[in-house]
């Protein structure tokens, strides 16, 4: 498979000579192509500004060629769709100072004979989140319909927001009645994440959304929640979502929340997505009714989890008992693990995980490509150590666990 690069302007080239190469986290290697897919369907391409390209002739060639006008290349990464998890990070070399990369998960990618491969497997089936089934010609009409079903509600002005300019998936669910819709409730955390999407540090990347800027009643989430679970396709709920903080924050709101959804209707799915970080918050929604939890982890290594999530007031330790709490109260525990080739896929990362999995009981791993400039991300944790497996062999593992699922998305357990 080739190196492909880019112009200035986006125009993409396949070095008719030039072997690609792809990045471990640790070193420049051959493209991986045993673990080569052709690049899915939804998936993007994007130039890497002031990032030249890495070819591979037997060992890394930096800078190969220039245009015949001799204008620098740039190097090129594929943007994935949800349902498949990169193994390589693409090769490239940092052109003296520039600033990060924004919050996307940068992938491998070659061609061949003009078509192109990302270095990457599939995790799941991705039917339900295909993006050839959202932002048709009916969603502006469905949004016009739930206003006029809720006009005084401020969530459904905040997710028609969220579905439009930001074309979010769960938040135009809430819109065509079906599947896994999110609701916000949340303007605060008690984290700062590096990966965080909906709020940044001044100096840093923006983030690629905003955070809602308000609290709701729990008349607008009551009233918007009960109606998808009560009429959609497949429903399920969901708390926390990327464009909000922390939901266990809002416990006593959410509490009464999902009470009254269930008063109203006991069909769909009702989950949260949370940093795990308050055992007695969890158990509290628990006991009002919440079906499943989903706990987002970059490790399971305090010093690594520490570095990355920089957590206020918890720890690796809260996040534990969580996850304990979820298991005694029967909810469906899911561990949203956010991987990176060079991290999440050494050897010291992997144990640490498999004892949390089987000390804890969890019931399935979302794999999650984790959006971040990977140079950034490596610069902020820990010195690594030990070997890299790969994520193959991660994914590999982690199926052979008797009992865990696998794959990328919430699944519905009612």
């Amino acid at each position: 498979m080739q190196l492909l690069y880019a112009d200035a302007e986006g125009t993409l080239y396949e070095d008719p000579e030039l072997r690609a190469a792809a990045w471990t986290g640790a070193g420049i290697v051959p493209f991986p192509e045993r673990d080569a897919i052709p690049l899915p369907p939804g998936s993007d391409l994007v130039l890497l500004p002031g990032r030249g390209p890495v070819a591979w002739n037997g060992k890394p060639v930096r800078e190969p060629k220039r245009l015949k006008n001799g204008e620098k290349l740039h190097a090129v990464a594929a943007l994935l769709p949800a349902g498949f998890t990169r193994t390589h990070l693409p090769a490239y070399h940092v052109r003296g100072r520039v600033p990060d990369l924004g919050l996307l998960g940068y992938t491998a990618v070659a061609a061949r004979d003009g078509q192109f491969f990302a270095a990457a497997v599939p995790t799941d089936e991705a039917y339900r989140w295909n993006p050839l089934l959202y932002n048709d010609r009916t969603l502006p009409r469905r949004i016009k319909q739930k206003r006029r079903e809720f006009p005084k509600n401020r969530l459904v002005e905040h997710l028609a927001h969220c579905a439009t300019a930001y074309h979010c998936l769960t938040a135009q669910n809430i819109f065509y009645t079906r599947w896994e819709a999110g609701i916000p409730v949340s303007p605060g955390c008690n984290a700062a994440c590096l990966g965080c999407i909906s709020l940044q540090e001044a100096g840093c990347c923006p983030a690629p959304q905003e955070r809602i800027g308000f609290v709701p009643a729990v008349d607008e989430v009551a009233e918007l929640g009960a109606a998808h679970l009560a009429h959609g396709i497949e429903p399920i709920l969901s708390f926390g979502q990327g464009c909000e903080g922390e939901p266990l924050l809002q416990a006593p709101l959410l509490a009464a929340a999902i009470r009254a959804i269930r008063k109203a209707t006991d069909r769909g799915t009702i989950n949260l997505n949370t940093n795990g970080s308050d055992p007695q918050a969890l158990d509290r929604l628990a006991r009002a009714g919440l079906d499943s939890v989903r706990v987002s982890l970059v490790s399971a290594r305090a010093e690594v989890y520490g570095a990355y999530h920089r957590p206020r007031g918890f720890g690796l330790e809260e996040v534990r008992r969580s996850l304990a709490v979820a298991r005694a109260r029967g909810l469906f525990v899911n561990l949203n693990l956010l991987v990176l080739p060079g991290l999440t896929d050494r050897e010291e990362e992997m144990e640490a995980l498999m004892e949390l999995i089987q000390a804890v009981g969890v019931d399935k791993v979302q794999l999650r490509n984790l959006n971040i400039d990977p140079h950034r991300l490596f610069k902020a944790l820990p010195a690594a150590r030990g070997r890299i497996a790969g994520v193959p062999v991660l994914i590999r593992a982690l199926r052979d666990v008797p009992g865990l699922a696998v794959g990328s998305f919430t699944s519905a357990v009612r």
